[in-house]
């Protein structure tokens, strides 16, 4: 039997792969506010369904049945996301969160409902892609993150990291939201950022910057 939270270890394992982390029990414990105990007692569960691997060095790896349910609660909470956004008009900032605690009520009947509604689109209100692109996969796209963008530039954001509801509201009031076009001015000794952002000057620090994805404006 899947349950609510099987599935939020199984997806957190896949989401944190994605962002480069290397996925141990302290990554779970982290990802998901939870404490080291109930990691180890979730894992055993997960490992005796056959839905994770843990390698002798620690590490997380979901087998090919964990990774299916990871990327069907993945797909439900993108529908979420959308429906949140498209039809009720709730704000790109506030959407993940509840999408957070939806997903998992979501049957196939109203899936299929959702898909109907709101038609194939790969990506979410954040702009992350419906599948999750590796680092790598994203450098090759040719994207990179604000924090490295040359001085000088004008870049269109591409995507923002969903799961830290204080950083959306943040981005929001500095006018930084996906699809908004910003120039780097300066890089600055500091790692701060001076952006200019819909004709207003925004400072903006590396801890931020990292956490956004941008492409060269054509």
């Amino acid at each position: 039997m899947i349950t609510v939270s099987k599935e939020d270890y199984l997806k957190a394992v896949s989401e944190a792969e994605a962002e480069g982390q290397t996925v141990i029990s302290a990554t779970l414990a982290h990802w998901l506010s939870v404490t080291p105990p109930a990691v180890t007692n979730a894992l055993k569960r997960l490992k005796k369904d056959g839905m994770v691997m843990v390698k002798s060095d620690g590490r997380i790896q979901l087998t090919a049945e964990g990774r299916a349910v990871a990327e069907r609660t993945i797909f439900r909470h993108h529908l979420i996301e959308r429906m949140l956004s498209e039809i009720f008009g709730m704000a790109w900032y506030e959407v993940h969160d509840e999408a957070e605690r939806l997903e998992h009520a979501v049957s196939p009947a109203f899936e299929k409902k959702l898909v109907e509604k709101l038609g194939h689109k790969d990506v979410c209100p954040h702009g992350n892609g419906l599948v999750l692109r590796t680092i790598n996969e994203r450098r090759k796209k040719g994207l990179r993150l604000l924090s490295e963008a040359e001085a000088g530039s004008t870049y269109r954001v591409s995507s923002i990291y969903e799961r830290d509801r204080r950083l959306l509201e943040f981005l929001e009031q500095k006018g930084i939201r996906p699809d908004s076009r910003l120039i780097v001015r300066t890089r600055n000794y500091d790692g701060t950022l001076s952006l200019l952002v819909e004709k207003k000057s925004v400072d903006l620090g590396s801890q931020a910057a990292d956490k956004i994805w941008v492409a060269k404006a054509q």
